[in-house]
């Protein structure tokens, strides 16, 4: 699909560049009020960076994921989407 994700980079602390498969570009920042839940082992920085692409979605080891429509249109929209 367009909203797949092609390329991820890690920035800095808790955001992302990404591009998606029809050329879109844009960042994904992290709150550190997102970081709960089965997401809190992200927060740490060697995890955050452990960052990759499985089936066009962002992914972490521990089968952690996001759904690239929802980032795609934020991205589409704004340039960025911050996750809380």
């Amino acid at each position: 699909m367009h909203w797949d994700v092609t390329e991820v980079r890690v920035e800095s602390a808790h955001v992302l560049w990404v591009k998606f498969r029809d050329g879109i570009t844009g960042r994904v920042r992290f709150d550190p009020s997102f970081f709960v839940g089965v997401f809190a082992p992200v927060k740490a920085p060697d995890r955050f960076e452990q960052v990759f692409i499985d089936r066009g979605a962002l992914s972490w080891p521990g089968d952690l994921n996001l759904a690239p429509d929802a980032m795609y249109q934020e991205i589409l929209n704004a340039g960025e989407w911050t996750l809380n």
